[in-house]
């Protein structure tokens, strides 16, 4: 698995559209991965790191559109890319309204197909760090007391500390406290940054809060 610039995995029933697919991804520094049928990518356990999919439609067994449904239902979101000698427009309308990044016909131009994986490549890794930088700010979220997030909701109004102290009914050292102890759980070193990292988490300020 390369990690790095991901994994094209190809699916495809004619042999030598395969061979072909792999030899122009592999001379372009693109890992590819190739697989016979539908059936045979679903049984493969290592779609877990960036990637994309260049799949046919019409395959025996499973179809590309049936394999595309499958994967969004399995919560496995590598884009795909639809590689075809059997479209036509409904299909192509259809397959973008359920998520596939794009609809090529065969036989397809070497730098539009390449054009179109790396998209897809860069979505997905653009989507995964997302995702994994939400999640990691969601634990330093609930690693906050009930506390630590009142004067959190407090601070990103801009209120000073004898103004949060005086809201909350508490000391203004005890307001320092709890502030430092945000900031530091929060990774953040300064209130913009603190501001930008709780409008992405939904955290609102307090509102009623007199500044």
């Amino acid at each position: 698995m390369d990690d790095e610039t991901g994994v094209v995995y190809v699916v495809d029933d004619d042999p030598a559209v395969r061979k072909g697919l792999d030899r122009l991804l592999r001379s372009a520094g693109l890992a590819v991965e190739a697989f016979a049928s539908a059936a045979e990518f679903l049984a493969w356990d290592g779609q877990d790191g960036i990637g994309c999919v260049v799949l046919d439609v019409r395959m025996p067994g499973i179809s590309g559109m049936d394999l595309q449904a499958d994967l969004v239902a399995r919560g496995i979101d590598l884009p795909v890319i639809f590689l075809t000698g059997h479209g036509d427009i409904p299909m192509s309308v259809e397959a973008m309204k359920t998520g596939a990044l794009d609809f090529l016909t065969k036989p397809v131009d070497a730098e539009v197909l390449l054009n179109a994986v790396r998209q897809a490549l860069h979505r997905h890794r653009a989507a995964r760090t997302g995702r994994l930088e939400t999640q990691a700010m969601r634990t330093r979220m609930e690693s906050l007391t009930p506390r630590e997030l009142e004067v959190l909701r407090c601070v990103v109004t801009g209120a000073l500390n004898k103004q949060i102290a005086a809201h909350l009914g508490i000391a203004e050292k005890t307001v320092k406290i709890h502030r430092a102890r945000v900031m530091e759980k929060m990774s953040v070193a300064s209130l913009a940054e603190l501001v930008q990292t709780c409008q992405r988490a939904g955290i609102e300020p307090l509102t009623g809060l007199k500044t």
